[in-house]
């Protein structure tokens, strides 16, 4: 399994504040998602002058923030078997995965109940 970043990443109905905190601690906003699923989902990208990353999605449907950690990869369905096979689940269910022309992702949750956001990013070349 290849990873080709690994950041924490905010859900939050309230990112606009959330951005403007890190905003505030030196970070930018360098990319972003909108209308992600179809729905009411966006998200950006966040970096500071170390090179640091951070990405705040705004959700709608969040009762309360959460802190996951966002890991791309080149192979989705490769990670995604890995982290089954060590008792991950989709938040979601087996049969829901966030598909558009750029990217392919879902939330995974450990045994144990931290969570990563496994992500997929569509490059150019394999479109």
């Amino acid at each position: 399994m290849t990873i080709t970043t690994f950041n924490p990443m905010i859900l939050s109905k309230d990112a606009d504040s959330i951005i403007k905190l890190f905003e505030e601690m030196g970070f930018e906003k360098k990319h972003k998602v909108d209308n992600i699923d179809g729905k009411d989902i966006s998200s950006v990208r966040m970096t500071d002058a170390n090179g640091f990353h951070l990405d705040v999605a705004r959700v709608e449907s969040m009762e309360r923030d959460m802190t996951t950690m966002r890991m791309n990869v080149r192979d989705f369905d490769e990670a995604y078997e890995f982290l089954k096979d060590r008792g991950f689940k989709n938040a979601r269910g087996d049969d829901h995965k966030v598909d558009s022309k750029s990217a392919r992702s879902c939330l995974m949750i450990s045994p144990s109940g931290f969570s990563i956001q496994l992500t997929q990013h569509i490059r150019k070349e394999d479109q």
